[in-house]
């Protein structure tokens, strides 16, 4: 019985994270347990191994935070205009400590840039939209749509 109400609940979870990628292409609020399931096992995995199937960005943000709060439009905008290549996700570093400590978060806004293949990169603070779409094509690889250029 309780493996069969473990079961519902992650389904229950998995499904509300999916149901929020929707056409839109929204940046998807994770938490640490789902953080280990689309992007990175940290817990278990020693070496990097990321799960996506394309690049991604992590804002690592608090609710309470300015800065946060000033880059998030953008970070919604940037998902929008470049639509399915890219994966914008949002961690709340009070909510989810296991994932943040993970990467060693210490100050915020802090982005974790992830290409398909190689090593993510960590840069801190509210960028500005260029420097943003500049990492984008730098660090992930994906070259800016045509409204960007």
């Amino acid at each position: 019985m309780k493996k069969l109400i473990l079961i519902a609940f992650v389904a229950l979870i998995t499904g509300n994270v999916f149901a929020q990628a929707s056409s839109d292409h929204d940046v998807i609020q994770l938490n640490d347990s789902s953080f280990k399931e689309l992007v990175f096992d940290y817990e278990n995995g020693k070496e990097w191994a990321f799960k996506g199937d394309k690049p991604v960005i992590v804002d690592f943000y608090a609710t309470w935070c300015g800065p946060c709060k000033r880059i998030a439009p953008v970070l919604k905008q940037l998902q929008k205009e470049y639509g399915d290549d890219i994966q914008i996700y949002k961690v709340d570093t009070d909510k989810s400590p296991k994932v943040s400590a993970a990467f060693g978060i210490k100050s915020i806004p802090s982005l974790l840039f992830i290409p398909k293949t190689g090593k993510p990169t960590m840069a801190q603070g509210a960028l500005p939209k260029e420097t943003l779409v500049k990492a984008i094509k730098d660090v992930l690889g994906v070259n800016p749509p045509e409204s960007l250029k």
